[in-house]
Parts: C-alpha cells; structure tokens; sequence
C-alpha cells in the first residue's frame, strides 16, 4: 500500500463547494480507453463549429472547448470537476493549507467582514490586526455588498503585492487604513488545550499536510501540561475533510495497530484498497513515523468525538473509524455524509481533472454517501436545541449525488416541515442585535457540545438532544 501511495501522489477527503473531496492524484497514463461515440462527437464538432461561425459575436475557442469540458463532468455529481489553470492552483492551495494573502480568519457581520482572529506570526498579526475588527473597504472597493468568497479572492494575490485594507475598530469608535504586503501564509488546522485539569480538547478544522505534524505537537503539548490526562474531547465540528492519509494517521493514534480504518470500493482495480493503522499507510514517501512521538497512553484514554452536520468525509472516516472500533462515544449531530473518492489526474502542466471514482466505508462495510455517521449520543447545538440544523445542507440534499450504493435512499417526510419552521425562527432571529445572535465560539465554557462531552467524560448527566430523534440511539439516551 505504501508503494502504491508513493506512484498515485497523494489521497484527500472533503464534501462540497467550499469545502475539500476525498482526492487521489494519479499521475499514471490510462492503460486504454473504451470506444468513442463516433457519432455524438460529430455532433459536438458540429454544434462547435456553429457556435464558432454563427454565433452573434466570436467566442474564445479554448473557452468553448473548456466550457464543455466543465459542463460534461458537472453532469454526473456535485463532486466531479474540470479544473483550469486558476482553480487548479486554488484547489492546490486548499489541500496544502498554503495561500498567499494577508493571514486573518474571516467571517461577514452585517454586510462587512469581521476579522475573527490574524493568524500568529502573518502580515495581519504584525500589522495589528485584532479579533473583531471590521474591514470596511478592500482597497477602493466597500466590502458591504461582497460576498465572502469575493473579499476573500480581493484580499489574495501575487507575493509582495500590497493591499489596503480600510479597518473599523468598535472598542476604540475609530477608523483607520492599515496598507499591508501580501506573503505565503500556512493555515493553523490544529488547535487545542486543557479545559480544565485532567480534560483536554483538540480541534481539527480540516486535514491539510502539516496536520498530523501539528496534530502530534498539540498532543505532546497536552501531555506535558498534564501527564495523567483522564479524557479527551475530538473536535471534528465543521471539518470540511482534507488529505486522506491525514484522516488515516489521526485515526490510528487511538486505533490498535493494524486494524481497519476506512476501505474504498470503485470500477478500477486501483479504487478497491484498505488503509490501516499502520505507517505504511499514511507516512509520506520515505519519511518516518510521524506519530512515533505519541505518549502510549493517547490508545486508551478515554475519549469524546464531536461532530456535527459540516464534518464531511475526512472526518466522517476518523468518527466511523473510532465509533466501528468502540474507541470513542461520537457525539453531536448526524455527519455531512460525503462518502465518495475524487481522482484528480492532470490533463497538462496547470489543468486537470477531479474525477469520482470509489464509495469509501467505515471498518464494518457502511457506506457513508449520503448517510453520515450517526452519534452515540445526540447532543443539540445549545441547551434551547438546534433550531437551524434543518436549514443546513447535506450530501443527500444535493442535486445528482451519489446513491450510497447500500439499498435506496429513504426521505425523511418530516423534513420540509422542520426546514419551514427554522426560517421562520431565522427571520426572527434576524431582527435581534447582532451581540445578541452571536454563536459561542468553539472551545470556550459557552460550548453547550463541549461542556456536555465533558460531562460525559466525567461520568456526568449528559443533556442529550430535544430535537432529534433516531431510534438507533434510544438505548443511549436512557442511559444517560
């Protein structure tokens, strides 16, 4: 297996549009390929040729071939991609956690983007950039009106490039320009610390490269503080997915050695493979162990995963790991549910193609797609329920998404009716002052899922979920 990884380059996992595909770069050439529709590609030489000739004004020819291109791949999942030069470089830059632009984490608050926290040691955090800060222009351009994609993409650009950013500071009631030079900055997705003494929580907001490496740190770190750690809370909430071998290594520092992690199943004989708690595979190329470090105690100390519905395919595959191996008590709400496998072959030396081709399966044979990983314990959002949950959206919810191959899909009749009645709660939670709709920030005592992996962790009562219900975990409640 090992051997295999080092010819197909690397393998990721993820779950929508934002959001990172489980990926297998293949660089092999196909051995052979199945007999052209004669017929049909006439035709599409002849619709070019027309659009060419006839159309009212002259198109791009490489746009019009790159526009089927996109078009045919789109039409089979969510998931299949054609990618030209620009996405190519930014899908790159998503699986290494490596971009170039000013390094602040970022989300909008009434129509202007706040700075939630400048990433330690990035050209934002040297500038003085704070939490809670509010970018009012980009350059000459007013944020309120941009998506966040798009005041993302203007934040972004060459190295050494500069941008001005126009910045409200509400504590200080002042505005001010701060002019800043754009560098390479390497995304934090690791974070974690003691909750209190004996319980420690680490967070994984996706799976990239230096995962596992800051993974393995954020762990030693835990254990000098306090050697006798009695639990640990996972934190896999909103983990879009990343690197699959990442998955793999962070799944098998609590696994047994050589036990099953995840399978993946497809047509090609190179799609059917299991990955296990072993180095060989998930260490890159000749690299050693990274998880020879651990303390041996992180294989038995007890343990809490939390997951809610943005924790999609990577993540899906650690909490299916753990929960199939009775390792850990999943708690939260019902997974993502993106179980399937994206190849990405190069089409050139900056195109390619992200191509689905395998179902991937926790270690007793469930196929995630569509599905999910269902907590132990279902544990709502806050202490007044999960009034929202029904508005997010799921691998099953997506148009032309990918059966999970495990019988027909059943849908839920009740669904509708739920949706319907968290937009109306959202409209009224729309019109209360925005201090007052703040969402509790992971990891502080306001985290109503943390405090109560915490209880559990400790033997305590456990507030277990007002709003959802699924039989399988009848049995769970009761005892809690």
């Amino acid at each position: 297996m090992g051997k295999k990884l080092k010819i197909t380059g690397w393998v990721a996992a993820g779950a929508v549009a934002g959001v990172l595909t489980t990926v297998s770069l293949q660089t092999v050439a196909r051995g052979s390929l199945a007999p052209l529709p004669l017929e049909e590609l006439q035709q599409l030489a002849a619709v070019f040729g027309m659009v060419k000739s006839d159309y009212v004004e002259p198109v791009d020819e490489k746009k019009l071939i790159s526009d089927a291109i996109s078009g045919m791949v789109a039409g089979l999942d969510p998931h299949s991609q054609y990618f030209d030069k620009k996405s190519f470089k930014e899908f790159r830059e998503g699986t290494t956690g490596r971009f170039v632009g000013v390094g602040i984490e970022i989300s909008q608050e009434d129509g202007l983007i706040k700075v939630v926290s400048p990433i330690e040691g990035s050209p934002a955090f040297r500038a003085g950039l704070k939490p809670n800060d509010l970018i009012t222009k980009i350059d000459d351009t007013a944020v309120r009106g941009l998506s966040l994609n798009e005041a993302v993409k203007r934040m972004r650009g060459e190295v050494n490039t500069k941008v001005l950013l126009t910045i409200f500071r509400k504590d200080e009631s002042r505005t001010f320009p701060v002019t800043i030079t754009r560098e390479e900055i390497r995304t934090q997705s690791v974070r974690g610390k003691m909750i209190e003494p004996g319980y420690g929580w680490i967070r994984l907001s996706q799976f990239q490269e230096r995962t596992v490496d800051d993974f393995v740190k954020k762990i030693d770190e835990l254990y000098k503080e306090d050697p006798n750690l009695k639990g640990l809370v996972l934190d896999l909430r909103n983990d879009p997915g990343g690197l699959l071998d990442a998955a793999v290594a962070v799944s098998s520092a609590f696994l047994p050695e050589n036990v099953t992690v995840v399978t993946t199943d497809g047509q090609l004989a190179e799609s059917k493979s299991v990955y296990k708690a072993a180095p060989e595979f998930y260490q890159r190329r000749s690299g050693s162990d990274p998880l020879r470090s651990l303390p041996a105690a992180l294989k038995t100390v007890p343990l809490v995963v939390l997951v809610n519905e943005g924790s999609a395919s990577a993540s899906e595959i650690v909490a299916g790991a753990l929960q199939d191996h009775k390792r850990g008590v999943i708690m939260g709400s019902q997974t993502f549910g993106k179980g399937s496998v994206q190849t990405v072959r190069p089409l050139g030396p900056d195109t390619g193609l992200k191509i689905t081709t395998a179902r991937y399966y926790t270690p007793s044979g469930t196929s995630i797609q569509a599905k999910g990983i269902v907590p132990n314990v279902l544990v709502d959002e806050s202490a007044e329920g999960s009034p929202f949950a029904a508005l997010r959206m799921r691998e099953a919810d997506l148009e032309k998404h990918l059966a999970s191959g495990q019988g027909p899909e059943v849908k839920d009749p009740e669904r509708e009716k739920a949706r319907d009645e968290a937009r109306k709660r959202l409209e009224e939670e729309a019109k209360k002052p925005p201090q007052d709709r703040k969402t509790p920030e992971f990891g502080t005592d306001k985290d109503f899922p943390l405090v109560q992996a915490i209880n559990r962790l400790k033997g305590q009562p456990v507030l277990v979920s007002k709003t959802q219900v699924i039989v399988e975990n009848k049995e769970e409640k009761k005892e809690n």
